[in-house]
């Protein structure tokens, strides 16, 4: 199988369920957007991090595939059965942050991203994540997204900043926190 297929070449690309759209469709910048937040979080998992955390990644890293599926699918014509988000994946972040949060010093100050490369490519991820999350909402206002995708993406940024913070603790770099020139 060849990876090209020239039938991209004017533009227009095919979801699936086979309907042809523009490339700068809203549907593709959300699915676009969510396989650029996997190469992030791909990023994140090769660095020096605990297997714990690598595992956790792997695990978003395929939930990811799923919900670029599932915003790759057009609701109208797809026929394929495509894997779908459970409330467990919401429930892992979830205990993930609170697990985290419970060896972290409370929260004072907004964090400004920076500290080491692991820590800014968390912060990155998480912009990312914002992102995708943004475009799938404004999508869901045009057309059918299930509500847990959503819901994923925006604990998935948090769950994101949360690991920042666990970073920088364990490597015991200060936390960079904003105090507002007044």
């Amino acid at each position: 199988m060849k990876i090209y297929t020239k039938t991209g070449d004017k533009g227009l690309t095919s979801l699936i369920g086979g309907t042809r759209v523009p490339k700068y469709d809203l549907r593709i910048e959300a699915y676009g957007t969510v396989d650029e937040l996997n190469s992030y979080i791909g990023l994140i998992r090769d660095q020096e991090i605990t297997a714990h955390d690598k595992e956790i990644l792997k695990q978003i890293q395929d939930r990811l595939f799923t919900i670029g599926a599932s915003l790759a699918a057009d609701p109208e014509r797809s026929k394929m059965v495509i894997p779908d988000l459970h409330t467990e994946d919401i429930d892992l972040l979830e205990q993930e942050m609170d697990s985290m949060d419970a060896q972290l010093p409370p929260l004072r100050h907004f964090i400004l991203p920076g500290g080491d490369n692991t820590i800014s490519f968390c912060h990155i991820a998480r912009c990312v994540c914002r992102r995708a999350e943004r475009l799938s909402v404004h999508l869901a206002e045009e057309s059918k997204v299930d509500e847990k995708v959503n819901i994923y993406l925006n604990r998935l940024s948090d769950y994101l900043f949360v690991l920042s913070r666990k970073v920088a603790n364990e490597r015991n770099v200060p936390e960079n926190e904003w105090i507002p020139r007044v």
